[in-house]
């Protein structure tokens, strides 16, 4: 069997402002949709593709539009993976870092034990097949992978 190198199926940038997340979430949709993942995924994908951009956007770059957030999808083989790179190593002042993050606690967050928010990561992690956080200096990667369920579709063949 031969193997077929990872392809880029698209890469972007978004400014850091609220609201963007719905771009990133169109822009991944259209750039999988010749692939082999059924509906179900691919809204799981999407969701977990907006969470992980205002994660990026919010607590990554502090809602700076000037700082982007940079996206790339890729296929390898009958994965789907998406990179959303922010620059959360800027300093303290733009946010917490994705690793250190407490898991969620229902009962804690109605007891006021722990915070309403932080459910983002249980959420992205939970929608995907594979979430990994990279950081590399200033830069600041969630990893997502989906699997299509088979070998994905590659019109070279």
């Amino acid at each position: 069997m031969t193997q077929v190198a990872p392809r880029r199926l698209d890469t972007f940038t978004l400014a850091s402002e609220p609201g963007n997340e719905r771009l990133a979430l169109a822009r991944v949709a259209g750039a999988v949709k010749d692939l082999s993942l059924d509906g179900r995924k691919l809204e799981r994908l999407k969701t977990a593709v907006a969470e992980a951009t205002m994660n990026a956007i919010e607590h990554g770059n502090g809602n700076r539009p000037e700082i982007p957030v940079q996206v790339e999808v890729t296929q390898d083989g009958d994965q789907i993976i998406v990179a959303i790179t922010d620059q959360g190593g800027l300093g303290a002042e733009i946010g917490p870092q994705t690793e250190n993050h407490e898991e969620p606690d229902l009962a804690r967050k109605l007891d006021g034990d722990q915070s309403p928010r932080g459910w983002g990561l249980f959420l992205i992690r939970n929608m995907v097949d594979a979430m990994d956080v990279t950081t590399d200096g200033q830069r600041h990667t969630i990893w997502l992978t989906m699997r299509t369920g088979g070998a994905a579709h590659d019109e070279r063949m």
